[in-house]
């Protein structure tokens, strides 16, 4: 494919590409692959080698690259219409909704704020929650991830901020449970809740739990390590919640869509919370679609109260269509439930991987999301690369650069690699990427 930009031919491109800023790396020196196509689970570049979409993108494409209902419905709604103003009712918005009810949690019903993106969403989520309770607080967990707006680098708690700005006012961190490395001193997942949740008290009190309007936490943890968290916890937040008026919101912007197994994790773990914000599977990433599902009993306060958050683009009627046309496909071909005949084979593989490979410390996950967390020692459990090491390190970027080489791309933070195929993925195309982790782990290994 003779590609070209404003007149420059294929040998002159790489200097064309360093003039956009790739986000999340150190730009000197970049030379990724230049990807130009891509079909099912597999995407190209534009020398024609082939790589096995392992991590559904960062954890998005869930329906694979080109599934031709959803290109088909997106190209029919841009004939259409691509957009009206939030403020009119639209017929695609609400068969979208129908069907999100339709999958939701909650037996109550829900309604839905429409955003561009997860970040968008998780923000969104916030300003409803203050708006609802009146109360200007919001704990979120340190090892999480929400976004990259202002906003929500402020709920998020890992260390790979360092930008120079202050956090917004009134967001407040706790330490969730990780039982493979315990912020609370325990090696048994009860006692990891009881502490966990002790904890989660003390900073309630602390604050003044009468000053916050939600808690806002990942189901399961994704970028900040994909930890799940032991029995008992997430229902021990729902009932702290009850009892101080907080609302609880679930950023479900990865565990969303099949991923955990379910429509949402929320209902394959049984713990319901008050909101919602969802993104990336919601469109498989077809197109830029968040949002935010509020359950009706919290929804009608803005039967009476003005509904103060709104973008140009919340409810993008192109972005929408994307967005249900991808929810009709997992529903026609199963693939909410086609998630546990993954997690099943990503449990097997996994697990062959670590008992072959001493650099793989622990392997956990749920559904069609797990990841690998990469240690110097098992017994000691020391990180393969300490978790605030900014910018990479050299045994990881021998690690990525085998497993790209051998055709096969996934991503993560730090120490811990993410392995989320799309939900469309065969059992021979996983294989694929299983044996590509088994090269790359291999090359690491030798090199430390």
């Amino acid at each position: 494919m003779d590609l070209k930009i404003h007149g420059q031919a294929n040998a002159d491109l790489p200097s064309a590409y360093r003039k956009v800023l790739v986000p999340w790396a150190v730009q000197g020196g970049l030379n990724p692959p230049v990807i130009t196509h891509a079909k099912g689970c597999h995407f190209f570049d534009r020398d024609g080698k082939r790589y096995l979409d392992l991590a559904s993108g960062y954890v998005a494409v869930s329906l694979g690259h080109g599934h031709p209902k959803v290109v088909r419905a997106i190209q029919e709604q841009a004939e259409r219409m691509c957009w009206v103003a939030s403020s009119y009712f639209n017929d695609v918005r609400a068969e979208y909704a129908e069907l999100l009810n339709s999958i939701s949690p909650w037996r109550e019903g829900l309604r839905v704020h429409f955003a561009c993106g997860g970040a968008e969403a998780n923000d969104d989520a916030i300003k409803i929650a203050r708006q609802i309770t009146r109360r200007p607080k919001v704990l979120t967990a340190y090892r999480s991830y929400h976004g990259g707006t202002i906003g929500a680098s402020s709920m998020t708690g890992v260390d790979r901020w360092r930008d120079p700005f202050p956090a917004l006012p009134g967001m407040i961190k706790f330490f969730a449970p990780y039982p493979y490395r315990s912020p609370f001193f325990s090696t048994d997942p009860a006692e990891e809740t009881r502490r966990a949740l002790q904890h989660l008290e003390q900073v309630l009190s602390h604050e003044g739990a009468q000053n916050f309007a939600a808690i806002l936490m990942e189901p399961m943890t994704g970028s900040s390590g994909v930890v799940v968290y032991p029995p008992g916890y997430l229902e021990g937040v729902r009932a702290l919640c009850d009892r101080h008026g907080i609302l609880l919101v679930f950023d479900e912007i990865m565990t969303g869509f099949g991923r955990a197994g379910a429509a949402f994790a929320a209902t394959r773990l049984q713990v319901m919370p008050d909101l919602i914000s969802f993104a990336k599977g919601a469109s498989a990433s077809y197109t830029p679609l968040g949002g935010v599902l509020v359950r009706e009993s919290i929804a009608r306060h803005f039967d009476t109260m003005l509904f103060d958050v709104g973008h140009t683009h919340a409810g993008h009627v192109l972005a929408v269509a994307g967005g249900l046309a991808a929810l009709k496909v997992y529903l026609e071909e199963g693939l909410f439930e086609r998630a546990l005949q993954i997690e099943d084979w990503l449990r097997a593989g996994l697990a062959e991987l670590q008992a072959k490979h001493p650099v793989v410390g622990d392997v956990r996950g749920m559904g069609a999301l797990f990841a690998l967390e990469l240690v110097r020692d098992r017994v000691s459990r020391e990180p393969l690369v300490a978790w605030h090491h900014p910018g990479g390190s050299a045994p990881m970027r021998t690690f990525y650069g085998a497993l790209l080489a051998r055709g096969v791309h996934a991503y993560g933070r730090y120490n811990v690699t993410i392995v989320a195929p799309p939900l469309v993925i065969s059992k021979s195309e996983l294989d694929e990427g299983l044996e590509g982790l088994d090269a790359a782990l291999g090359a690491l290994e030798a090199s430390l």
